[in-house]
């Protein structure tokens, strides 16, 4: 098993990365649970796979689980849902010292986390990521939300779990789209700030993608510790560590919304779509060399990721790509910082991109397809 402590003052907790946690989650748990009752929050499809699992594991334990199971699928980080989510907690008497459980991908541990953030002002919860991209990256952190009409992940709050259980053995239900969607996010490490691990993804992201058990964990556990050193650098965003984190998602998220949030683009296909457009904007600013923005989209594309813009078929302007950015979080002062980068492993806040130069950029992308 491989072990990561987010050291957070007063919040430390432990990412564990390993086969079979799911089946031993009682005691992973133990010193968490202190009610019969244990609720979880799902998903369909997750439940499908994994609750008679977990279930039998805290049965077995004297556990009595209770599961509220939501539809599959970003439309469940909503305010309608949340409003089901939060009237349930209630129901089930969930108290602040009491933990709840989030087995599923981002979606669920998204909404899960910022139920827990608002009941009763605070309570715990434990994320068990099933997903390749929750495990690696939204599962780790506290970034919790839900999306609303003007764009994604825009109402949350930060609240961190007590525990992550980042379970290889869920992995092997996951199609290969769902699993390239979070490979986006292990490629992300190495380019953002290690380009020794980037050299290890060229060599070893087919292994990766075949569910190779050695080569996981040494991508889940390499990307959950880039991450921990982050958050426990800037844990709130707020002196640009973390904002590093946001690479290829500004480009990516103009790109979600420009195909409505849907199966058209999944998050992580629209990141790594996005790190390859943010590789070539920062050559045509003369930031890194074609050659470097080459083998990113290289790299890329060898996983089977989205590296064109015409892979996805639009029809729009890069003005209008560009206008979805003004909807993003990042937006401080009418000026949205952009993460850039100066070398492979080598990314940087840029403050000074005119949003207009964005949208010529984009249509030039649109133009070539």
């Amino acid at each position: 098993m491989a072990v990561t402590r987010v050291e957070l003052a007063g919040r430390s907790y432990e990412v564990r990365v390993a086969s079979g946690l799911l089946a031993d989650v009682a005691r992973q748990c133990d010193g968490l649970l202190r009610k019969k009752v244990v609720p979880i929050i799902t998903d369909l499809n997750v439940a499908h796979h994994w609750r008679e699992t977990v279930a039998t594991s805290l049965e077995a334990a004297g556990h009595e689980p209770h599961f509220l199971t939501l539809d599959p699928g970003e439309g469940s980080k909503s305010w309608a849902v949340l409003e089901r989510v939060m009237d349930w907690l209630l129901a089930e008497e969930v108290e602040r010292g009491d933990h709840i459980l989030a087995l599923g991908g981002g979606v669920i541990g998204d909404l899960t986390g910022f139920a827990a953030a608002i009941l009763k002002r605070g309570c715990g919860f434990v994320q068990l990521p099933t997903t390749l991209l929750a495990q690696v990256d939204s599962s780790v952190g506290g970034k919790t939300a839900i999306n609303t009409s003007a764009g994604k992940n825009l109402v949350g709050a930060f609240h961190q779990p007590s525990l992550v259980l980042a379970d290889l053995d869920s992995l092997t239900t996951l199609p290969p789209r769902e699993m390239g969607a979070g490979y986006a996010e292990v490629i992300k490490y190495g380019i953002l700030g290690d380009p020794a691990f980037f050299d290890w993804c060229e060599a070893n992201g087919s292994k990766v993608m075949a569910g190779d058990q050695a080569a996981l964990e040494y991508a889940v556990d390499q990307s959950v510790k880039a991450k921990a050193r982050i958050v426990a650098e800037d844990e709130r965003e707020t002196t640009g560590a973390r904002a590093l984190l946001n690479l290829g998602h500004t480009f990516g998220h103009a790109l979600e919304a420009e195909t409505g949030f849907s199966n058209r683009l999944l998050h992580g296909e629209g990141v790594a779509l996005g790190m390859v457009l943010a590789a070539r904007y920062s050559a045509r600013r003369g930031y890194i060399s074609d050659g470097d923005a080459v083998r990113i989209t290289a790299a890329i594309a060898s996983a089977g990721l989205p590296s064109e813009i015409s892979a996805l078929g639009l029809t729009c302007s890069g003005q209008k790509l560009a206008s979805h950015m003004l909807h993003d979080k990042k937006m401080d002062a009418g000026t949205l910082p952009f993460i850039l980068l100066r070398g492979i492993g080598k990314a940087f806040v840029d403050k000074q991109v005119e949003l207009a130069d964005v949208a010529a950029f984009l249509g030039e992308q649109l133009a070539s397809q």
